[in-house]
């Protein structure tokens, strides 16, 4: 009697078993006909979305729920120690695109004419103080000049003739221009100050945050007059294009799905309106236990995630919301029914 119970028991443990297996099953799965239906829920994508910049946010442009398209400004911060920043980096550029423009013209006319006119100077002075010296070394030797007065001339007569040789030099700059060196330093000095503005203008633009791709605003996190930073995010946009079923599939209806094909998409809120999408993505590795595959038995209970795209253009999935998913399979009564007379 004792061995009856026992052999009783354990035959409606295999019978629980196998019914909650099947049950499990056809909560996952079902055939019907040459449909395949799927059971899932609705996943969407989320941005956390965050300024590249630390400041103070002016304002926030989006409440929760709004519907946003691609490029739409969200919020901003506070901009005006940049626009300062701004202001001094364009006088710099300015005084640098000053100084080359300035090496690269060279002398103006009035100078290079000044120079020539200084150094015709010093010739007359140099002549002038050549003939002088002249006569007093003539003097000198008839001891009507003295020795001082020579000396002083022929001072004279080399500080002047040293005058002329810079004169000179001056002229001949004057007429050749500007060094091609200092040139390449005024050119370069004028492009690291455009690039100081360049990054600041960007830094400008940063302080706009923008829509990525269209959404919906799911969560507002920061608020006007809180500081804002890259690690902080402002606001949390759900990609509601496209949405997506995350669904799974048992091992043995596997072999009739492919990435592509054609599926619609019921809700219960909408079981009416079913909504065309596609199955996009096959997971390669199974989910389910046992990990290790050695039995016939054991491969039957492997599952494999699949996810079905949907273009929801009235916006009427939600997030987890529970739905259905029918795929139909061109030839599947044909391909079982030669399968079953083959057995």
């Amino acid at each position: 009697m004792k061995r009856f119970k026992i052999i009783l028991l354990v035959a409606l443990l295999v019978a629980a078993g196998v019914l909650g297996w099947r049950w499990w099953a056809g909560n996952t799965a079902r055939e019907a006909g040459n449909t395949l239906r799927l059971y899932g829920h609705i996943e969407i994508r989320d941005a956390q979305l965050a300024f590249k910049e630390q400041e103070r946010i002016a304002e926030v442009l989006v409440e929760e729920g709004d519907r946003v398209a691609a490029g739409r400004i969200l919020a901003r911060l506070d901009t005006q120690r940049l626009n300062a920043q701004i202001r001094e980096a364009e006088a710099q550029a300015a005084a640098r695109r000053q100084i080359l423009n300035r090496l690269l013209a060279g002398p103006r006319k009035q100078e290079i004419d000044q120079a020539r006119s200084e150094f015709e100077a010093a010739q007359v002075r140099v002549a002038n103080a050549r003939r002088n010296y002249e006569r007093i070394h003539q003097t000198a030797g008839a001891g009507a000049s003295s020795e001082q007065a020579l000396d002083n001339a022929k001072a004279l007569r080399d500080v002047e003739t040293a005058q002329l040789h810079v004169r000179e030099k001056a002229l001949q700059l004057a007429l050749e221009g500007s060094r091609p060196e200092d040139i390449a330093e005024a050119r370069s000095r004028l492009e690291a100050a455009q690039a100081t503005l360049e990054l600041l203008q960007i830094r400008l633009a940063d302080a706009v945050l923008k829509a990525p791709v269209a959404g919906v605003v799911r969560s507002r996190i920061l608020e006007p007059g809180e500081m804002a930073d890259p690690g902080r995010p402002v606001l949390t946009l759900s990609l509601t294009d496209p949405k997506w079923v995350r669904a799974y599939v048992p091992e043995p209806m596997l072999g009739h799905i492919r990435p592509g094909m054609p599926a619609r998409v019921i809700s219960d809120s909408f079981p009416e309106r079913p909504i065309e999408g596609w199955i996009g993505f096959i997971s390669p590795q199974a989910e389910f236990t046992p990990k290790n595959v050695e039995t016939t038995d054991l491969r039957t209970q492997l599952v494999y995630e699949v996810r079905i795209y949907v273009r929801d253009e009235q916006d009427r999935l939600r997030l987890g919301m529970p739905v259905s998913v029918e795929v139909d399979r061109p030839g599947w009564e044909k391909s079982k029914s030669q399968s079953e007379i083959g057995n």
